[in-house]
């Protein structure tokens, strides 16, 4: 911001010193009330999915309002200073616990808590479209907010995305070239990964259906870039296709990943799973039904949790 010469000398300073503590927000101008400054001025514009929208040059406090935002800044060695949890827990998800120790939750995915968000003096906000679209002008009065277009199967892509935001994309390209040589590495220990049919089971909570997830999903990525096929009911441009408890027979796959978004009595995984139609699946009778951690297989949508995954999977597939 530049200001004309004021005189006399102490109003001088008292504007200098407002024109210090704000930052610039999206592109259109507008200016954040709520950040803190980074003290260097530098910035940058990131093109997004709401336009373009000048970011710190080197971003201090970050607020992220997602689980695959979340995964993200984590893999690039930032730690946020605030982060949403699922509608389901107060807690962080259970693979990131540990390196959230200073970090304040400010609300739920679908309800963000603005108050918090603004008291976290954040100086760059991470979201998406999707979770958050109708939130976007006033996260941009409080901080500069970028968003990703979609969450899930591109995931690669808004890795990048915040990569950029943060001024790290080139380290986000190494750490995805390292995650497709682990994905191929466990493909090839598996000799002919495609001879493998995998099912990708959830169990949610609210719903009245089983969820079998697509390769247009997170988690069908990533058995994509390990190789694996998938079985006929979980195929689409979906992700994920809806199954009622009377053709759990199309769950069915040479192997079965099953997980629950919330508690397992109330999500229906424990109603199902003691149903014989259930006990009778090909993948459970041959002791190839594996349960999986929830949070890193569906929730985190990021490179640290697909990289958990891969992990999983090398036992899980054997």
């Amino acid at each position: 911001m530049r200001l004309r010469r004021i005189r006399p000398l102490t109003t001088l300073i008292a504007l200098a010193t407002v024109a210090g503590l704000a930052l610039s927000g999206c592109g259109g101008g507008s200016t954040p009330a709520g950040g803190a400054s980074t003290g260097q001025g530098a910035e940058r514009t990131v093109k997004h999915a709401m336009g373009e929208t000048k970011v710190p040059a080197n971003p201090q406090r970050v607020v992220v309002l997602d689980t695959g935002e979340l995964d993200s800044v984590l893999a690039l060695g930032v730690t946020p200073v605030g982060a949403v949890t699922t509608e389901v827990s107060a807690d962080f998800p259970a693979y990131l616990k540990d390196r959230l120790k200073d970090t304040k939750r400010v609300g739920t995915i679908p309800a963000p808590n603005f108050d918090r968000i603004t008291e976290a003096r954040p100086d760059l906000i991470l979201s998406n479209k999707v979770r958050h679209a109708q939130h976007y002008d006033k996260l941009s009065q409080i901080a500069p907010t970028v968003f990703a277009d979609q969450i899930g199967s591109t995931w690669r892509e808004t890795f990048l995305l915040y990569a950029d935001a943060l001024g790290k994309k080139g380290d986000a390209e190494k750490l995805l070239a390292q995650y497709r040589d682990r994905a191929k590495q466990v493909g090839q220990q598996l000799g002919d990964p495609a001879s493998k049919k995998v099912s990708a089971v959830r169990f949610v909570t609210g719903a009245q259906t089983i969820r079998a997830y697509t390769p247009n999903s997170f988690l069908g990525t990533v058995l994509a870039d390990v190789g694996v096929a998938r079985p006929q009911s979980q195929q689409g441009e979906k992700v994920f296709q809806d199954i009622s408890r009377e053709n759990i027979g199309q769950l069915d796959g040479d192997v079965l990943i099953y997980a629950s978004f919330g508690d397992p009595e109330k999500s229906g995984e424990k109603a199902v799973t003691e149903m014989p139609q259930w006990k009778s699946l090909g993948a459970v009778r041959a002791g190839k039904a594996s349960r999986v951690d929830d949070d890193h297989f569906y929730v985190g949508l990021g490179l640290l949790a697909a990289n958990r995954i891969l992990d999983d999977l090398k036992g899980i597939l054997k």
